[in-house]
């Protein structure tokens, strides 16, 4: 037992990381109701982080997220907060060029859970906000994109876990022969779209996102179906969201510290 108090200001920077690494993006009211810090005490604490580049802002998501320079510390990172970092600069501009919102997703217990929204950005979003929601991974774009270019034992493994998932959209699973030919299907064409019976008031456009030769995550573009068709949402955004996926994956081959992806179309 130690021989003196803690040093709260210590205490409170290392419940703040630990909040942070519980989070891809973590709003001031968010890591205030989970640490008890004061919000005025957090916000110093966080540009304290900042400027030291352990943290990076993220004011158009409405919070604050892990930079990859945590690695140095030998624990608190994981794989997440490095992809966040890496694509969401890469959406917010692809957002900003087209309107529609975009989302980074990574798969979790047999969902695609988004870690990463445009909303915020974006004059066009139906939701107020979409972090954390968890996708199935046989009927959304994000899903069905991660789950048709993994590999095939990670698919096996996650298609096992869709029993546990309380996901009545889940039931595609029951006919594996239609599964198998719809990720078939989008592994010739290189992307995923909903299944066209999930929420017909949009649609996703969504392609994978590789670190070297495995997927990590995946992307997609969201819009209107009023406004347009799915072909021509393919038309007009694929090659946009390929060129974030290509970003992605070269900054993700990138040392730790050796800079930042350029945002992008």
């Amino acid at each position: 037992m130690a021989s003196f108090p803690p040093v709260e200001a210590v205490v409170r920077a290392v419940q703040l990381l630990e909040c942070l690494n519980r989070h891809p993006v973590s709003s001031i009211a968010q890591l205030h109701a989970e640490t008890n810090v004061p919000k005025p005490s957090l916000v110093r604490l966080l540009q304290t982080l900042e400027g030291l580049g352990y943290v990076r802002r993220a004011p158009k998501a409405g919070g604050y997220l892990l930079t990859s320079k945590v690695r140095m510390l030998a624990s608190g990172y994981h794989s997440e907060p490095r992809i966040v970092e890496v694509v969401a600069p890469l959406l917010d501009a692809l957002t900003q060029a087209i309107k529609w919102p975009a989302a980074l997703a990574v798969p979790d217990e047999g969902a695609a859970v988004i870690r990463y929204s445009t909303i915020p950005n974006s004059p066009l979003a139906l939701l107020h906000s979409s972090i954390d929601m968890r996708l199935s991974l046989l009927t959304r774009a994000l899903g069905r994109a991660y789950l048709a270019f993994c590999e095939d034992e990670e698919r096996e493994a996650l298609i096992s876990l869709l029993d546990a998932a309380d996901n009545p959209e889940n039931a595609v699973a029951q006919n594996r022969a239609s599964l198998d030919a719809t990720l078939e299907l989008i592994r010739r064409q290189g992307y995923a779209l909903r299944d066209p019976k999930v929420r017909p008031v949009s649609n996703t456009l969504a392609l994978p996102v590789f670190d070297a030769h495995r997927v990590v995550a995946s992307v997609g573009v969201t819009w209107f179906s009023s406004t347009m068709s799915d072909e021509e949402a393919v038309k007009r955004y694929l090659a946009p969201l390929q060129e974030v996926a290509a970003a992605a994956k070269a900054a993700l081959a990138e040392p730790v510290g050796q800079g930042q992806p350029e945002g992008g179309g």
